[in-house]
């Protein structure tokens, strides 16, 4: 990138913040349960044609209780997929440099990392 005049350099972005996916889906799983109980509460005043929107509301809840249920699971389960992969890739007499950093995380995406491919831009 080429800076003109009256341009300065961006500092670079910070990382990624990694989510709590508990505490989301939770605030999800709620914002779906009061709209069920506001539009039971609507119904009547409700035209028939928009009544689809309490079932949408019903689904949405059922869902965020699934998820609530299964993302603990999934990520116990990666956890695991990882620790083992990790430990089959170390090899028995490495340094000791290298044994304290840890495996990369595989987020079951396909798009290459920039450190992956030192020098190549992941933008087309």
């Amino acid at each position: 990138m080429k800076l003109t005049r009256g341009q300065e350099a961006r500092p670079s972005p910070p990382p990624p913040l990694e989510a709590n996916d508990k505490l989301v889906t939770a605030v999800g799983t709620a914002g779906w349960a009061i709209a069920l109980v506001v539009l039971l509460i609507v119904r009547g005043s409700l035209p028939p044609h928009d009544r689809w929107w309490i079932w949408t509301c019903a689904c949405g809840l059922a869902m965020g209780l699934f998820a609530l249920w299964y993302v603990p699971r999934l990520k116990r389960t990666r956890a695991r997929a990882a620790a083992s992969t990790a430990a089959e890739s170390e090899p028995q007499g490495e340094p000791e440099s290298k044994q304290g950093q840890s495996a990369p995380r595989d987020n079951g995406s396909n798009t290459v990392s920039s450190t992956e491919t030192p020098g190549r831009s992941t933008r087309s």
